[in-house]
C-alpha cells in the first residue's frame, strides 16, 4: 500500500478490483478552497487505455509489483513463443495475446523486455526500432506515384510493411516497432 502523495510515473496501481493501472502522469493540487487532490493519468497495463483519475490527497491505494525482465527470444512451440531468461536461462512460454503486436517483428535471439505480475506474463515490449531483412518487395516502377512513392514489403518475420520504391528484396531494414513504419535502411 502507497498513498497517493507517493505516486511517481511509471508506478503500478491495483485498482478496481484487481485491474493494474501504469500511473503515466500525476499532478499535486491544492486548491484555495477544500482539501488537497492527486490528478492523474492512468492507463490499463493489459488493455492499453488510458483514463484520468482523481484522488484525494493522502488515501491509501494498492500498488502491484511488475517484474521487468530483459529475455531472449528462442523459438515458437504451437500458438506459444519461448522466450529464455538472460540471467537464469529459464524458458518461459508465452501465449500470442500477451505477445500481441510484437510478435509482427520476432526472429530468434531478438531481446524484449517480458512483465510478469505473480507468475502470469502480462506483456511484451519491444525495443522501439529493429532491423530485419526484407522477404520479398515488388521492383518500384518509377512512373507510379500515385502511392506517395511508397510499396508493400514483407519483412522476414511475414510482417507487411510499406517501404519507399527504392528499397529491394534482401535489403535489411530499421522499423518501428510501435506503428510498423519503415525508418530507413541498414547499412551492413
Amino acid at each position: 500500500m502507497a498513498s497517493t502523495n507517493d505516486l511517481k510515473n511509471g508506478m503500478v496501481l491495483k485498482l478496481e478490483g484487481g485491474q493494474l493501472w501504469s500511473v503515466v502522469e500525476f499532478q499535486h493540487v491544492k486548491p484555495g478552497k477544500g482539501p488537497a487532490f492527486v490528478r492523474t493519468k492512468l492507463k490499463n497495463v493489459l488493455s492499453g487505455k488510458v483514463v484520468d483519475k482523481t484522488f484525494n490527497a493522502g488515501v491509501k491505494v494498492e500498488t502491484a509489483t511488475i517484474d521487468r525482465r530483459e529475455m531472449q527470444f528462442s523459438y515458437m512451440d504451437g500458438e506459444y513463443f519461448v522466450f529464455m531468461d538472460m540471467e537464469t536461462y529459464d524458458q518461459l512460454m508465452v501465449d500470442r495475446k500477451a505477445v500481441g503486436d510484437a510478435a509482427n517483428f520476432l526472429i530468434e535471439g531478438f531481446t524484449a523486455q517480458v512483465a510478469q505480475h505473480e507468475g502470469s506474463v502480462l506483456y511484451v515490449e519491444l525495443p522501439a526500432a529493429v532491423e530485419l531483412t526484407i522477404e520479398h518487395t515488388d521492383p518500384g516502377v518509377q512512373g507510379d506515384r500515385s502511392t506517395g512513392g511508397t510499396k508493400p514489403a514483407r519483412l522476414e518475420t511475414g510482417h507487411e510493411i510499406q517501404v519507399p520504391l527504392f528499397v529491394t528484396t534482401g535489403e535489411k531494414v530499421k522499423v518501428d516497432t510501435r506503428d510498423s513504419s519503415y525508418l530507413g535502411r541498414v547499412n551492413s
